[in-house]
């Protein structure tokens, strides 16, 4: 009910912002903006963003990045096979151990659909689990029966919060073939999938220890909002990690990676999927994401601290990661 209350309130105040924001613009295209020429264009680019190489409105932006995830989901993971000869799986397999989640950490992976990081994540942290178990038994073949008869009650604690996963998609198709991932695997405990907007996240203040969305924000139509939403959910010491295409850094690296994503992967996409446009998009939206630097400023901004970023295969893609105080 709190969340729901929260989320109308929010709701009501966009939509106020947004008629102020139309009752401004109908006074000043009556005065043709003689006097504020700047606000004009200020104004109009605000309504507007891009769709790959293309103009388009917001809520067209957001209607048509639904309509890709949905025709691609299917072929989603064989694709990203594919146009990355494999080596996507690598870039979370780095993730995880950035990441190095401990036994009782909160999860939220949003635009994560197909559940590939909260695999990860459960897999993860099962194997800590059974480590610490191996040493804490190892532990007691080296103790006295007195020691061991007065670990017990610490032993067997049953307070200990048992780490979740929450997977977290806008997607209803892309949430469908992760859930189908997930019982083909025997994966239940621990994970949940939920119906939401990166821009609205349909979650309470400080409720995760991390938040990750791996190649999903390019195509969030407003990141800095995203971002915002992030370090709301966030618990304080939580902590923020992105894996997001990026800027080659390597000269000859960069011309053969962009032959390869212009000319190939919507051929790709034709032959596997019988979708060129949509992996035309998908590669116009990583040509027109920030570089490695500007978002590192984009998500200081959102208020996060301790930000940096690590390049993976010459820049190909980077880790972005940062903390909320």
């Amino acid at each position: 009910m709190a969340v729901s209350m929260r989320l109308l309130v929010r709701r009501l105040i966009r939509l106020s912002h947004r008629n102020v924001a139309v009752s401004r613009a109908a006074v000043l295209s009556r005065s043709h903006c003689h006097w504020e020429p700047l606000f004009c264009r200020s104004f109009s680019d605000d309504r507007n963003t891009h769709f790959g190489f293309e103009t388009v409105s917001e809520e067209d932006k957001a209607k048509r990045v639904y309509k890709v995830f949905e025709n691609v989901a299917q072929k989603y993971d064989i694709m990203n096979d594919a146009m990355s000869l494999g080596i996507h799986r690598l870039w979370k397999d780095m993730l995880l151990h950035a990441m190095h989640p401990q036994p009782g950490a909160q999860l939220l992976d949003v635009a994560g659909g197909t559940g590939d990081i909260a695999f990860r994540f459960l897999d993860y942290v099962r194997t800590q689990q059974e480590q610490k178990r191996r040493r804490e038994a190892r532990s007691m073949q080296l103790q006295s029966w007195q020691e061991i008869s007065n670990s017990y009650p610490t032993i067997d604690e049953g307070g200990r919060q048992e780490s979740r996963a929450v997977v977290c998609d806008i997607n209803k198709e892309m949430l469908k073939v992760g859930k189908e991932k997930a019982d083909g695997k025997g994966i239940s405990a621990g994970l949940s999938w939920v119906v939401g907007d990166a821009e609205e996240l349909p979650f309470d203040d400080d409720q995760f220890d991390i938040y990750t969305i791996a190649f999903g924000i390019r195509n969030v139509t407003r990141i800095d909002q995203a971002l915002q939403e992030a370090l709301r959910v966030l618990k304080p010491g939580g902590r923020f990690m992105c894996l997001e295409f990026s800027k080659v850094t390597n000269p000859v690296l960069a011309r053969i990676y962009d032959a390869y994503s212009f000319q190939l992967i919507p051929v790709l996409g034709e032959v596997i999927a019988g979708d060129w446009k949509s992996y035309q998009y998908l590669v116009e939206s990583i040509r027109r994401f920030p570089d490695q630097e500007e978002f590192k400023y984009m998500i200081e901004d959102a208020g996060f601290y301790c930000v940096q970023y690590f390049n993976l295969t010459g820049g190909v893609v980077a880790l972005h990661s940062g903390f909320k105080l």
